[in-house]
């Protein structure tokens, strides 16, 4: 695989530059950053040799997407489950060890519960299915991988004896990540500056809307006070059905963006081998315009004690502006401008500061453009996510460039981004497995400075036309580095 990226880059790289007009320039740069970012994960990186969640196996596909009927779907899931046992063995192979706890966790997160999952869930899926030959080798197949995942379970546990706490990159490293995916060659320290100016921002935003909401109250209990008002009966994913409603309504009546279609989100609850993840979206496939898409919620970990369990569920406000980055206008609008984009590299590889920065942007620009009219409590939502990204940035390059341990970054979302103790401890521990999560702020930074660069010429940066212009303009590119962006835009 290595060879086959360098080797592509290779032959876009022999083609005359002066034979390429802008367009073409764009997507062969875009090409490269593509390339770039595999390459660093793959090669530079080791990811493969070094973080369990390199692998990632997910039968959704065959599950949730109506693309046949349910034999059909059957059939092609029995040959995903036969191959199965062997990619477990090649993981197995490459994740010797010795690994870092946090790297050993989330394996354990992901690959016991999924084989689980394959045990219980799928079964009830397939239940229905009554040709006795599909079933046959339905039953083999899956009992096998259902076992390889166990066995692969039993591997990680493992690898407890030799574990280290050690997980940095490194600056050099960690530099290299930034700029091979993101094309970002800002210092490190600048950077560390810029996120620690925002959630200091924030902060002073927060209190404001404490001083309102929650007079006389410090600010975690003002962050306590909205965090316990919880969906009625605890049913987050009715209430974000709801949401999603409310959400698109106001996208449509404000005209904050094009909506390029008549696609809707499902809302489900995430499967438990995904459910690291409080909330995800799986869009609708860039050549498959008729499958649907799906708003995952997660439930907490059912391990934990009843009080962590509740704390976990979201806030009415907090689910609010998670609907906003998922669907409308977050993710889910996101991949319909993608889906559509003139460019083939547009439509394929959305980038990870592209697709995050936006959501977050997307989060604070609706309250801005009047989500929740003002409402302190909505306020205090919007704010909480954008502390727990803020204290996201800080970690990742707290973690791996600084020595921050994980009890630090840990105290960090709990005490200045006012996170509540199970979410803190997740964040934590994302931090270490995941160096890359800084790219919400980050991403998000980015974008609203371009936005105001690119509409101080077309009235101003606080004029919502504009915003609107300036929306579409962006999403038209499908997901490439936002650098890129700006120099096609600026």
């Amino acid at each position: 695989e290595i060879q086959r990226l360098k080797d592509f880059r290779a032959r876009a790289a022999a083609i005359d530059a002066r034979q390429l007009d802008a367009a073409a320039t764009f997507e062969r740069d875009y090409l490269y950053a593509v390339i770039d970012g595999r390459l660093f994960w793959l090669e530079t990186a080791d990811w493969p040799h070094r973080n369990p969640t390199w692998y990632y196996f997910d039968p959704g596909v065959y599950l949730d997407r109506p693309y046949g009927d349910l034999p059909r779907r059957m059939k092609d899931y029995t040959r995903w489950a036969s191959n199965l046992p062997a990619a477990a063995a090649q993981v197995k192979a490459n994740l010797k060890g010795p690994l870092p706890k946090a790297y050993i966790d989330i394996g354990m997160h992901t690959f016991g519960p999924l084989s689980a999952f394959l045990k219980t869930d799928v079964v009830k899926v397939f239940a229905d299915v009554a040709d006795p030959a599909l079933r046959a080798e339905f039953d083999k197949q899956n009992a096998a991988a259902a076992a390889a995942l166990a066995d692969l379970q039993k591997h990680m546990e493992s690898l407890r004896a030799t574990q280290v706490e050690n997980f940095a990159m490194g600056p050099e490293l960690f530099a290299k990540m930034i700029y091979a995916n993101e094309r970002v060659d800002t210092p490190l320290a600048e950077l560390e500056q810029m996120g620690l100016a925002d959630m200091k921002g924030n902060q002073v935003l927060l209190q404001e809307a404490c001083a309102t909401y929650a007079p006389g109250k410090t600010l975690r209990q003002c962050a306590d006070k909205a965090a316990a008002n919880k969906p009625d009966r605890n049913d987050t994913v009715g209430l974000a059905r709801q949401q999603l409603v409310d959400l698109k309504r106001f996208v449509e009546e404000k005209g904050i963006v094009t909506i390029p279609g008549t696609e809707e989100a499902r809302v489900k609850q995430s499967p438990p081998y995904n459910s690291q993840n409080s909330a995800y979206i799986d869009p609708t496939p860039p050549f498959e315009p008729t499958m649907p898409a799906y708003y995952n919620v997660a439930a907490p970990d059912p391990t934990w004690s009843k009080a962590k369990q509740l704390a976990y569920i979201s806030a009415k406000s907090d689910l609010l502006f998670t609907s906003v980055h998922e669907v409308w206008p977050g993710h889910f609008l996101q991949f319909l401008h993608s889906n559509r984009s003139k460019s083939a590299m547009g439509r394929l590889y959305v980038g990870y500061a592209y697709a995050e920065g936006w959501a977050h942007y997307a989060e604070e620009m609706m309250w801005e453009a009047g989500l929740g009219n003002g409402d302190p409590e909505v306020r205090i939502g919007m704010l909480g996510n954008a502390l727990k990204r803020n204290a996201r940035f800080l970690s990742a390059i707290g973690l791996h460039t600084k020595g921050m341990t994980l009890e630090q970054s840990r105290r960090l979302f709990l005490d200045e981004g006012f996170q509540n103790e199970g979410e803190s401890e997740q964040q934590a521990a994302r931090g270490a497995y995941d160096p890359a999560y800084l790219n919400y702020t980050m991403g998000k930074l980015m974008i609203r400075k371009l936005r105001s660069d690119w509409c101080a010429t077309r009235g101003g940066a606080d004029n919502l036309p504009c915003w609107r212009q300036f929306h579409d303009a962006f999403l038209s590119h499908g997901g490439p580095p936002i650098p890129l962006v700006r120099g096609a835009m600026m």
